[in-house]
């Protein structure tokens, strides 16, 4: 299903150096829309250089500065946007002062933006949320269990386990849904897994680096987790596609398949034979069972998602690429 947007549509992209948000930037460029992009320091290279790269930047990007903590300053950025895209919201895993560096980025921040993007009458506004504030609510994930975007988050079980990421993505996207309750903001929420695929950024992402941390031999184990993945291609059309398909509501699962560490581990054993991996798990526990993710969602908006193999055979390349592992090629694929 093509939607080719008509040329002249303005899109604003807010925390646009990210590993989703710059996708969603190449992606509008390529569609044709002019992208509003907001980042901390317009002066920092690391963060812009590779916006600036990509085609149809010259002519149709901008950049504006702009803080989430900040109200008002998302004002001028989203001001006469068609559509506002806000993918901006921390995601670290060593975390000293959960409130200061997750929880009121991740709320304040998106109050802030849907604050501007109610004062510019904005049509449509997609939120990036996550699986994190959909699965974690004390119902059992096992290989028969179906999760859909009915599921939703309880933030008491995350706050009690202190999974900060998730009590953050979890209130953030209800403070979005009492949002537009209350102002009648037309919201679209996107809700992925771990995202891995090719990076545009120069720098290491949080979830290319659970990929990264499996082939650079810095661990003879790998962790006993279980994880939806999904490309980062894929989730970025998500968002454009909530925006351009008018019947877009609610929230959209986007996750190719839950697949536990020893599965992405043999995977890659079979794709890269010389690469040494691990060859055992982190602890003697059962192994945390993987479960499934409805994508009949999704697929109303007409996207298909891309096969694990090929995501991580695509993260893998990238990180080579970009010099973040070394190793001799030698592909099976």
């Amino acid at each position: 299903m093509s939607s080719k947007a008509a040329p002249g549509k303005l899109a604003c992209v807010t925390g646009a150096s990210g590993y989703i948000a710059s996708w969603i930037v190449k992606l509008l460029l390529d569609r044709g829309y002019t992208v509003r992009a907001t980042v901390r320091n317009a002066a920092d290279p690391k963060k812009t250089q590779h916006l600036r790269a990509l085609d149809g930047a010259k002519d149709r990007l901008h950049l504006f500065e702009a803080n989430l903590l900040e109200e008002g300053s998302f004002d001028a950025a989203v001001h006469g946007c068609d559509c506002v895209f806000h993918t901006a919201s921390p995601f670290y895993n060593n975390v000293k002062d959960p409130k200061a560096e997750l929880l009121d980025p991740a709320v304040k921040g998106t109050l802030n933006v849907l604050g501007s993007c109610k004062k510019a009458s904005i049509k449509r506004v997609v939120v990036t949320s996550s699986i994190a504030a959909v699965a974690y609510n004390g119902k059992p994930r096992t290989p028969d269990v179906v999760v859909d975007e009915t599921w939703f988050s309880v933030p008491e079980l995350s706050e009690k386990q202190k999974q900060w990421y998730v009590l953050s993505k979890t209130l953030a996207e209800e403070a979005a849904w009492k949002f537009s309750k209350d102002n009648g903001t037309d919201i679209v929420t996107i809700n992925p897994a771990m995202v891995i695929g090719p990076l545009l950024q120069p720098s290491l992402n949080t979830s290319a680096e659970a990929i990264l941390k499996i082939i650079n031999g810095s661990s003879s184990t790998y962790p006993n987790f279980s994880f939806g993945w999904v490309n980062v291609k894929d989730v970025a059309l998500a968002h454009i596609l909530a925006y351009e398909v008018p019947s877009a509501n609610g929230r959209y699962c986007v996750v190719a398949r839950v697949a536990h560490y020893s599965e992405m581990v043999k995977i890659i054993r079979e794709m890269y034979p010389n690469i040494p991996l691990p060859d055992k798990c982190a602890n003697d526990l059962p192994l945390v069972p993987i479960y499934q993710v409805s994508k009949e969602k999704i697929r109303s908006l007409g996207l298909e998602l891309t096969p694990l193999e090929t995501s991580i055979q695509e993260t893998i390349e990238s990180l080579k690429e970009k010099g973040f592992v070394t190793f001799e090629s030698g592909s099976n694929l």
